[in-house]
């Protein structure tokens, strides 16, 4: 990655695009959005595209074209649905996209164009052998990652995460909190803020094991299922935990001033990025319930 260029971002017209799409295609991967200014899911992939630009300097063009100004061009491609985004290479389209694309899933259609940062490709190494049982092979991927790209900072996310899952909290608050503040208003950091705050919520409880037995003891015990949802949210148990809540949001939906429902949609927003069709499913489900 050149760190002297500038990040390449370009307002496309009919009268450009030749010049700016299909000439310069042939030194670098153009990815091309057609969208429209009044739409979020629009300006949601701008501005992760844009981002990645800025991350990648001199790497790719973003090319926008707004169709609302551009009518022959959206004609010309056939759009129909927006955003769509379209990738040109030696002068030709090679892949279309259709929809909101997450910045995670730009960072993987990068990548198969040679767009991509080699401490991400240790990420994943390292997050292959945290899945298969070898954390301490991890760790170490982590910190070479860590040593050779210290301003990827996706990195000592995962490393937090790490820390999460063995159960290490303290050393994993103290990493996420020497994190700038743009790293933690991340969706990964977003989410790792969340599974922090639950396991220090469980640690206010009686415990998992005690609440399962009152819960079995009592099932109309609506402060034990809350209680016990926290705690299974603190393992990493979404399925279980969440099916405490729909039973409070289903039996007695004004629990703690409705307790049950915000939570609910606190989960939605910890799994929109990693999980976004469970985390649909959930918004579904929910929104069914109170619409009964």
């Amino acid at each position: 990655m050149s760190t002297e260029d500038k990040p390449l971002i370009f307002e496309v017209s009919q009268n450009n695009f030749e010049d700016l799409v299909i000439h310069n295609s042939s030194h670098l991967p153009v990815l091309v959005e057609f969208m429209g200014m009044w739409s979020e899911p629009c300006i949601k992939t701008e501005y992760a595209i844009a981002e990645l630009a800025k991350e990648f300097p001199g790497d790719f063009i973003f090319a926008k074209i707004d169709i609302d100004e551009q009518d022959e061009l959206k004609q010309q491609f056939s759009i129909t649905n927006i955003p769509t985004l379209v990738v040109f290479k030696d002068g030709k389209e090679v892949q279309r996209e259709e929809g909101e694309l997450q910045l995670e899933e730009l960072r993987i259609l990068l990548k198969h164009y040679g767009v991509f940062r080699e401490s991400d490709e240790l990420r994943d190494q390292a997050r292959a052998k945290h899945m298969a049982g070898d954390t301490q092979s991890a760790i170490m991927l982590l910190t070479q990652a860590i040593s050779s790209d210290p301003s990827n900072v996706r990195v000592a996310l995962d490393m937090v995460q790490i820390f999460l899952d063995i159960g290490e909290i303290e050393q994993a608050q103290e990493l996420f909190d020497r994190l700038p503040e743009s790293a933690q208003k991340t969706d990964i950091g977003l989410s790792i803020s969340t599974q922090i705050n639950f396991i220090r919520l469980a640690q206010n409880t009686a415990g998992a094991a005690s609440l399962q037995a009152q819960v079995f003891k009592s099932p109309d015990d609506y402060q034990a299922r809350f209680d016990l949802a926290v705690c299974l949210f603190a393992q990493h148990d979404i399925e279980q935990g969440m099916e405490m809540l729909f039973f409070i949001q289903e039996n007695n939906p004004k629990f703690k001033e409705a307790a049950a429902k915000e939570m609910i949609g606190m989960i939605c927003n910890m799994l929109a990025s990693s999980n976004p069709e469970e985390s649909g499913a959930y918004r579904r489900r929910l929104a069914n319930l109170i619409s009964e």
